[in-house]
């Protein structure tokens, strides 16, 4: 639970950073924020998988680039609930998607390194 938490709080703080430096992105204040993060993990959590199960072959076909596609969806779906959190286009969903994955994987092997590497 403290795991998830901490990843929840970091994506949020991704998101209002992301929100402030992207063109085309929107973001009301901090709280929005975490709203975001909270309705992007419920997604991932439940659409996502739907979603990449649907479009397997399209996924296959472009070898893994479709789920760029996938995630800038969920994104575009994620402004449509939450208010105070604007999307201006696809092309905008697409790059903050892209970058909020890349810093969020970032921070989270910074957070939890991995325990094999670890050890050798």
């Amino acid at each position: 639970m403290e795991k998830w938490f901490f990843k929840v709080l970091v994506c949020s703080i991704n998101v209002f950073i992301l929100a402030y430096i992207l063109p085309g992105i929107a973001i009301v204040d901090f709280f929005t924020a975490i709203v975001v993060a909270l309705v992007l993990s419920l997604l991932d959590t439940i659409v996502k998988p739907l979603l990449i199960l649907l479009t397997l072959p399209a996924t296959i076909l472009t070898l893994g680039l479709f789920l760029f596609v996938i995630n800038a969806g969920i994104i575009l779906i994620d402004a449509h609930f939450v208010h105070g959190f604007e999307v201006k286009s696809f092309w905008h969903a697409l790059l903050f998607g892209a970058l909020l994955s890349f810093f969020n994987s970032v921070v989270h092997k910074r957070a939890f390194p991995d325990k094999k590497n670890k050890e050798a």
